[in-house]
C-alpha cells in the first residue's frame, strides 16, 4: 500500500470520528440564553420583570438550573445548588414555577454510542489489514508468477489399483514402477534401472489419469499432479521456469511421482509453427527434456504422462531415458466392461432384471467413462420416475440416450416424411439383418433424435473385433447405403438424408484403397498421407506422396467398390421386398420395434 492511500485512510478515519463526536454533542447540547447571577435575578423579580419560571433538575440533584424569561421576551439561566431551596425563594414573590422531571440516562450515549464507537475502529484497521495485504499478495503473485503450479498429494490418496477395473494387462506393467518405489534396493543389486518415464496414451475416457492416481495410492509416495496447459503463459520463460521449479519440489519429497495430464500441450513437436521455432511452448519443452533426462540427476522421480495424441508428441521426448516405457490404455473388452460396470454398480440400486453380462455384450466400443456415464444416465431416469432403484429398461433408453441422442418425441412431422423414414431404416435393419459380419439388429425407430437424425436402426455388436476383413468392410458401406437403396425401389425418387451415410460410406471404401491396400489395381500401397496433418505450417508446406494420375486412380477404384457395393445391397433389399414393406408399416404403427419385433418379419 503507498503511502498516499494510507495518509487517505487515516483522513477519512479523523473526520468520521470528528463528525460521531460533533454528533453526540449536538444531541445533549440545548440552547439557554446567557449565563444570570442570582443577584440579577432577584432584582428582577422585584422589578416584577420577570414573565415564566422553568426549574430544571440535574440527575446530580439538588443542583439544577432555572430557565428565566423576562417580560421583554429575553431568556436567562441562572445555575444553582439547590433546587428546593430556589423554588421556595421564587415562590415568595407570587410566581408559580415550572418543576421538569428529572432527565433520565441517555440510551443512546450509554448503549448505541459505545458499541457504534468500537465497530468504526474495527471496521478502520480491518480495511487497513486488507488492503496492507492485497498489496502483499499482488507482489507475491508477481514474485512467485514462475513458481510450480503442480498440486502435491500426501498419502490422501485412497485409490488403489484393485479399485481400477478392466485393465489387467495395463495394471501388470505399471506394478513394476510400485514395487521400485516400495522396495528400491531389490532393482538397484541387479543394476536395474527403473524407467524414467511412462506414457499412457489411449483414447479419452479410458482411464489413464485413474490409473496414474492409483499408482500413487498403491506405492504411498508424494504425488504432484499437473497439466500440461498449466506451464505455458504468454510471458516468454514462465514455462521453463516451472518446469524447473516443480522437479526442484520434486527432488526434496523424493521418491516421487509426477503425472502431467494432457502432455501434448507442452510436448508437441518442435519446429511445426509458421514463424520461427523459438517460442514460449518450446523453451518449456526444452526445459522438460533437460530435467527428464539431462546433466542433472533427478533419482527416484518418476515422470507420468498421458497423452491421446501420442502422434503429434516430440521425438525427443519418446526416446528411451526419458518416456522409457509406452503403456497403450484401450477400450475394454466383454470381460473389462463388465467388471467396469460392477464398480460402477456397486452404489446403484439394480432390479432383478439387470443384466450386467448382457450390458457389457452390448456395449461393444464403450470406455469406462462410457459406462460410468451409462449408468449414470439410467440411474437419472429412474429418479425421475421415483423409483429408488435401477431396471433394465432405464439402462436400455440410457443406451439409445448416450448412443444415438434423446429421443425427440414431441417433434411434428409429416405423414410423408415418416413414411420416408420408415422405408430409410427398414433398408438399413434388413442389410443388418442378412449380412453376416455387421448385424444382428438391436433397435429400429423412426423417432427424431437430439443428433439432428429423422430415425436410426441401431446394431448389436456381439463380440470384440480386433481386425477388420475386407469383406466385413464392404458390408459396412452396403449397410450405409441401405436407407438411399429402399427410397430409390418405394418412392423412385431420392433425399438428402442419407447424405451422413455416403460420407461414411465414402471415408471406408477410400480408407480401404489408400490405406490397407484392399485394390486389385492400386495394389499394396499406402497412399494415405493424411495422419499427420495436424500443424498448419507442416500442411501449407507439404507436398504429395503420389501423382494426380494415382489420385485419379484411387477416385476410380473408391467409386468402383461403391458402386459394387450398391448393387449388391439393392439386390438384397429386392430380394426381400415384403419384409421391407411390413417392416415400414409396423414402423409406422409403433414407432419402434425391437430385434425380436423385427426377426418374426422373416418368418
Amino acid at each position: 500500500m503507498n503511502k498516499n492511500s494510507s495518509k487517505s485512510y487515516y483522513l477519512y478515519f479523523v473526520v468520521i470520528m470528528a463528525l460521531l463526536f460533533f454528533t453526540v454533542w449536538i444531541g445533549t447540547w440545548k440552547v439557554r440564553g446567557n449565563n444570570y447571577t442570582r443577584g440579577e435575578f432577584e432584582s428582577q423579580l422585584k422589578e416584577d420583570n420577570v414573565a415564566m419560571v422553568t426549574i430544571c433538575p440535574n440527575k446530580e440533584t439538588p443542583t439544577g438550573s432555572v430557565e428565566i424569561t423576562l417580560k421583554s421576551g429575553e431568556e436567562k439561566i441562572l445555575y444553582v445548588t439547590d433546587v428546593t431551596e430556589i423554588e421556595s425563594f421564587i415562590r415568595e414573590y407570587g410566581i408559580d414555577p415550572a418543576v421538569e422531571e428529572v432527565p433520565e440516562e441517555s440510551w443512546f450515549l450509554n448503549s448505541v454510542f459505545p458499541i457504534l464507537l468500537v465497530t468504526i475502529i474495527c471496521v478502520f484497521f480491518f480495511v487497513m489489514f486488507n488492503s496492507q495485504n492485497a498489496a502483499n499478495n499482488s507482489n507475491g503473485r508477481m514474485m512467485n508468477f514462475g513458481r510450480s503450479r503442480a498440486r502435491l498429494s500426501l498419502g490422501d490418496n485412497k485409490i488403489t489399483l484393485d479399485e481400477v477395473a478392466g485393465l489387467k494387462e495395463e495394471k501388470e506393467e505399471l506394478e513394476e514402477i510400485v514395487e521400485f518405489l516400495k522396495e528400491p534396493g531389490k532393482f538397484t543389486r541387479v543394476g536395474a534401472r527403473i524407467p524414467k518415464g511412462v506414457l499412457l496414451e489411449g483414447a479419452p475416457g479410458t482411464g489413464k489419469t485413474l490409473l496414474a492416481k492409483a499408482i500413487a495410492g498403491e506405492a504411498n509416495v508424494p504425488f504432484f499432479s499437473i497439466s500440461g496447459s498449466d506451464f505455458v503463459e504468454m510471458f516468454v520463460g514462465v514455462g521453463a521456469s516451472r518446469v524447473r521449479d516443480m522437479f526442484a519440489e520434486a527432488k526434496r519429497h523424493a521418491p516421487c511421482i509426477i503425472f502431467i495430464d494432457e502432455i501434448d500441450a507442452v510436448a508437441r513437436r518442435r519446429g511445426t509453427g509458421m514463424g520461427g521455432g523459438h517460442d514460449e511452448r518450446e523453451q518449456t519443452l526444452n526445459q522438460l527434456l533437460v530435467e527428464m533426462d539431462g546433466f542433472g540427476v533427478n533419482e527416484g522421480i518418476i515422470v507420468l504422462a498421458a497423452t491421446n495424441r501420442v502422434d503429434i508428441l516430440d521425438p525427443a521426448i519418446l526416446r528411451p531415458g526419458r518416456f522409457d516405457r509406452k503403456i497403450s490404455v484401450v477400450s475394454p473388452d466383454v470381460g473389462g466392461r463388465k467388471d467396469i460396470l460392477k464398480v460402477h454398480a456397486k452404489n446403484k440400486p439394480l432390479a432383478e432384471d439387470v443384466d450386467l453380462e448382457q450390458i457389457a455384450q452390448t456395449t461393444a466400443g464403450f470406455t469406462g467413462a462410457d459406462l460410468e456415464n451409462l449408468l449414470n444416465e439410467a440411474a437419472i431416469n429412474a429418479a425421475m420416475e421415483r423409483r429408488v432403484f435401477v431396471k433394465q429398461e432405464d439402462i436400455k433408453k440410457a443406451f439409445i440416450k448416450v448412443g444415438i441422442g434423446a429421443e425427440k418425441k414431441s417433434r411434428v412431422i409429416s405423414d410423408k416424411e415418416k413414411k420416408i423414414t420408415a422405408y430409410h431404416e427398414a433398408g438399413h435393419a434388413i442389410l443388418f439383418h442378412v449380412l453376416p459380419n455387421v448385424g444382428p439388429v438391436y433397435t429400429v425407430s423412426i423417432i427424431p433424435t437430439g443428433i439432428g437424425a429423422a430415425g436410426y436402426t441401431m446394431p448389436l455388436p456381439e463380440k470384440d473385433e480386433m481386425f477388420l476383413t475386407k469383406g466385413k468392410m464392404k458390408e459396412d458401406i452396403m449397410v450405409s447405403l441401405g436407407g438411399r437403396i429402399a427410397e430409390e425401389i418405394i418412392f423412385d425418387d431420392i433425399t438428402t438424408g442419407a447424405s451422413s451415410d455416403i460420407k461414411k460410406a465414402t471415408k471406408v471404401a477410400r480408407r480401404m484403397v489408400t490405406r490397407y491396400g484392399m485394390s486389385d489395381n492400386i495394389g499394396v500401397i499406402n497412399y494415405d498421407d493424411n495422419d499427420d496433418e495436424v500443424f498448419i505450417g507442416r500442411d501449407l508446406a507439404h507436398a504429395k506422396n503420389h501423382s494426380e494420375i494415382i489420385s485419379g486412380e484411387i477416385d476410380k477404384e473408391v467409386k468402383a467398390i461403391i458402386d459394387e457395393c450398391y448393387q449388391k445391397a439393392k439386390d438384397i433389399i429386392m430380394e426381400h421386398e415384403g419384409v421391407l414393406h411390413k417392416c415400414a408399416e409396423l414402423l409406422l404403427e409403433k414407432e419402434r420395434i425391437s430385434r425380436a419385433e423385427f426377426e418374426a418379419l422373416f418368418q
